[in-house]
């Protein structure tokens, strides 16, 4: 197996990683929650979506993200042949192990949210869970086949308040998701017992203190303290929360019109997966890429 064919592979299961989020948003906001009121069956008798299904439109829609699961499973299988049979690193090995342990537990976490009504608090992890397995995704794919080396002081601590403050912002997003009127179905209503527009308010305080560690790590970066690799992230980062400022305000003042909401879910996962990058631009040094006589990873 060829290291370009595995750097696809693992590009592949970044974008699956992702896209399931975006699919998720979209069962979520178009109430097609219990499109598939059984699990993990579609509908008593049938593993797909019948003619005279009840829930209507729905059922695709949520059988639709059930089977991208399938393909995200495929991705993350081939991400760890891939891996194990390219690295002999074992660390390396070891967390190519994480996308397909975390795709099984999203997919029993999915069912169990099913069997649950769509409770608030299993929908919530199930997001979470998501972007973790993003992140995991994302290192996977930028340190596969390459050697790094970690810097020190000022740079490590800038990409570590970046990381640490988006995560945040995705949390307390999640948390006003589950607390405001996008369900997930029409006839089940929000589990946590939070005021929605508190909690939007308490989301933006976390957006403002993650740009003013984004000013900060300009400031820095300016300076000559945060290594000039890190700047193409820096740069997409900022762009993106900038653009996302705008769509948040706006879905929040429009009262939440679907199209609004998916678009700031996409944005959330770009920012999110720049923000990872920016980490590592910031803390780790590319020392070089490695070639097939030389599978040592230092990571």
């Amino acid at each position: 197996m060829s290291f370009n064919l595995v750097k696809r592979i693992l590009l592949l299961n970044l974008i699956a990683q992702s896209g399931i989020i975006l699919t998720g948003a979209t069962v979520r906001l178009t109430g097609s929650g219990l499109g598939c009121p059984t699990w993990p069956q579609c509908t008593p008798g049938s593993f797909i979506p019948t003619l005279h299904q009840a829930e209507s439109y729905h059922k695709y829609i949520e059988f639709g993200n059930r089977t991208l699961t399938g393909i995200l499973t495929l991705a993350a299988i081939a991400t760890l042949v891939g891996v194990w049979k390219t690295s002999s690193d074992k660390r390396f090995r070891k967390i190519a192990l994480i996308p397909i342990v975390g795709t099984v537990f999203q997919a029993i976490l999915g069912g169990i949210t099913v069997l649950t009504n769509l409770n608030s608090a299993t929908v919530m992890i199930h997001l979470l869970v998501s972007v973790a397995l993003v992140a995991v995704s994302v290192y996977l794919f930028d340190a596969y086949n390459r050697s790094f080396k970690k810097v020190s002081g000022v740079s490590r601590a800038i990409g570590i308040g970046v990381l640490a403050s988006a995560a945040l912002v995705v949390f307390l997003g999640s948390v006003v998701t589950n607390s405001g009127p996008h369900s997930g179905d029409a006839n089940v209503a929000s589990a946590l017992p939070f005021d929605p527009a508190l909690m939007a308010w308490l989301h933006a305080d976390s957006v403002w203190l993650f740009v003013g560690v984004l000013i900060a790590s300009w400031l820095l970066l300016k300076a000559g303290v945060v290594s000039e690799s890190a700047f193409p992230s820096l740069r997409n980062l900022t762009a993106l929360t900038v653009v996302q400022g705008v769509v948040g305000y706006s879905q929040y003042f429009s009262g939440l019109p679907i199209l609004l909401v998916g678009i700031h879910v996409l944005l959330a996962i770009l920012i999110w997966i720049s923000a990872v990058y920016f980490y590592r631009r910031s803390n780790f040094e590319l020392k070089s890429e490695i070639n097939a006589e030389s599978l040592n990873y230092s990571i």
